[in-house]
């Protein structure tokens, strides 16, 4: 294919050479675009020479600082793209800058006809290249051992129809403190290996203890689940991890109300109602799944039945009582959540309402090398045993089944070798640490729940400060129908900053690795506006914002190649205030994607 696009090219345009990104502690290289030669990049994660590719570029991303910081290293080894045809025409039309919107066309000097172009990106060996490819015909695809892969650049509306395809909003009209929220999820697993799950369970008096004659109350839930080595964990998750919850709620409640003396439980009782939902949920896929598949000694039985054992998933469950207006938080592997609250200055303070668990958590470390004693190897490099990143979750079947279990589940059906390391399992735990936040809706809060493939791009305060953006942008814009903003705002308020962060509020929270990767800036000005989904708006400035070109080039890398630049994403955004009660939840029609017909969650 290198041989034929040779042979074709006509003539090669004379282009300039630029300096690409320099990464911290690394010297970056410098790609090479001279008129009769062909193009050689060459990387600065390794000393071996790429090869060469008979293509004819201009590298422009000297005009994008943060594009540059983002994406020139954004691919460890690339893709390649030349155009494959019959005609004496050029394959690739350079172009020294990036236009921010569209495709743009290209005129011949020779001719007035113009030609239709195409978006396309050429990466390799940690540099990124943006151009445009000129005709009609199609890309011509090859893949090497090189993992080299050819690929057309997504224009900023397909960008955006990919992030908006699982957007979900809700509108709440029940009286009970909450108003709105707004979910959305974008793949780089194919499947997605994130779920998340909603729910709103009306409580009868007599199990809320309520006795001032209030009418019923709410349980709401919310969950997002971040599976790992699969998506059949957090799919489990999302079918029965609330119906767990609930049901353990519910003997509480229901206990605490036959006995005079309190009507209610505790708020330790509640916690340790939720702790034991998880529990026993975990206990069931794990040990549970076991005894059946032995019972069963079938395969087939046992690829089903072991299925949400083998792999694994992170769990981050809200749950309002909409009578206390208590906010507890479970949070079991290193998914966060965060509130956005208007502090004594007017602006939004960020606090985060979980710690991440994993292997690099100073008490998530204490905690395992208390329980494993005279086994200094429980966690190293930051993952438990050497392998797994978070310390707590549900699955992971091969760091809590002993040596003899997984021996057995091998011999007669499938399985791999136990770790070496393994002696005194469990190592990881399902069992989930509980905040819990006094939620007054008058105020406005709101939180923020998310999976790391959000918080790997943005800090707390980015992400509260965003929702805070988006806030005042849909505010100007009120149509006079946006009722449930009404109280979160006053006629006149202005777009507020958010807080600095502390230290103090940042334990226990690791920052954006791909901010450090990439030194990226911190600066506001990267940040837009564009979307009527609260959770989409985080997710297209986690992607780059106002860079468009950053935004359809993370979005158009493929599964599973994508996974090395970007993780699944799953946001949630609840919104607390008051409303009217007519005991409805309506689909909220401009900020969900039309193709799905998505019910509320009641």
């Amino acid at each position: 294919m290198r041989r034929a696009a040779a042979q074709g090219l006509q003539a090669l345009r004379t282009a300039r050479s630029n300096s690409v990104w320099r990464p911290r502690g690394r010297r970056a290289s410098r790609a090479y675009f001279s008129s009769g030669q062909a193009l050689a990049v060459q990387g600065f994660f390794t000393k071996k020479q790429t090869s060469y590719i008979p293509a004819s570029i201009h590298a422009s991303m000297h005009v994008r600082n943060f594009s540059l910081a983002f994406i020139s290293t954004l691919v460890a080894s690339g893709a390649w793209y030349a155009y494959k045809g019959t005609q004496q025409t050029a394959f690739l039309n350079g172009t020294s800058s990036i236009q921010s919107r569209g495709i743009a066309d290209t005129t011949s000097g020779d001719s007035a006809e113009t030609t239709a172009t195409r978006r396309a990106l050429l990466v390799e060996n940690d540099q990124f290249y943006t151009s445009v490819l000129s005709g009609d015909q199609p890309l011509s695809k090859q893949a090497d051992d090189s993992d080299r892969r050819i690929l057309e650049m997504l224009t900023p509306e397909q960008a955006t129809q990919k992030l908006r395809k699982n957007d979900e909003s809700y509108l709440v009209s029940r009286g009970q403190g909450v108003v709105r929220y707004d979910i959305t999820q974008v793949p780089s697993n194919s499947p997605i290996e994130d779920d998340h799950a909603e729910k709103i369970v009306e409580v009868p008096q007599s199990t809320s203890g309520a006795q001032d004659g209030s009418p019923n109350s709410d349980w709401m839930f919310w969950g997002v689940f971040d599976g790992h080595s699969g998506w059949t964990t957090s799919a489990k998750l999302r079918n029965v991890l609330i119906s767990y919850v609930a049901r353990e709620l519910n003997t509480t409640y229901k206990a605490a109300a036959t006995d005079p003396s309190i009507k209610t439980p505790s708020p330790e009782a509640i916690d340790l109602a939720i702790k034991q939902g998880f529990v026993r949920l975990d206990n069931d896929i794990v040990y549970e799944s076991v005894d059946k598949v032995m019972k069963a000694n079938s395969r087939r039985v046992a690829a089903e039945i072991l299925a949400p054992a083998l792999s694994g998933s992170c769990a981050l469950l809200a749950f309002y009582d909409s009578r206390t207006q208590d906010l507890r938080v479970a949070c079991a592997g290193d998914s966060r959540a965060v509130l956005g609250r208007r502090g004594p200055s007017g602006k939004w303070v960020a606090t985060a309402l979980t710690e991440d668990q994993t292997g690099g958590t100073p008490s998530e470390i204490e905690r395992l090398q208390k329980e494993h004693p005279g086994e200094p190897y429980v966690v190293r490099n930051g993952r438990i045993l050497g392998q797994l990143e978070p310390s707590r979750s549900f699955g992971d079947a091969f760091y809590k089944w002993k040596k003899e279990t997984q021996e057995k589940i091998k011999s007669r059906f499938f399985g791999r070798t136990p770790h070496p390391m393994l002696k005194t399992p469990p190592y990881v735990t399902a069992e989930p640490i509980i905040t819990r936040t006094k939620i007054d809706p008058k105020n406005g809060d709101f939180v923020v729940l998310a999976t790391d493939g959000l918080w790997e791009m943005l800090t707390n305060e980015e992400v509260v400060g965003l929702v805070g953006q988006w806030l005042e942008s849909q505010r100007l814009g009120d149509d006079g129908k946006r009722t449930w903003l009404q109280s979160l705002f006053g006629p006149e308020t202005k777009q507020l900053p958010v807080e600095k962060a502390t230290e103090t509020k940042t334990a226990g929270q690791r920052p954006p690795i791909r901010q450090q990767q990439y030194d990226i800036s911190g600066a506001a000005q990267r940040f837009v506006v564009e979307d009527k989904n609260a959770a989409t708006h985080l997710v297209r400035n986690a992607m780059g914002g106002k860079d468009r070109d950053m935004v359809s080039a993370l979005l158009t890398l493929p599964s599973p190649y994508s996974r090395r630049y970007r993780d699944d994403i799953t946001v949630e955004v609840i919104f607390f205030g008051e409303s009217v009660d007519d005991r409805s939840v309506t689909v909220n029609k401009e900020a969900t994607a039309p193709a799905e017909s998505a019910k509320p969650k009641l």
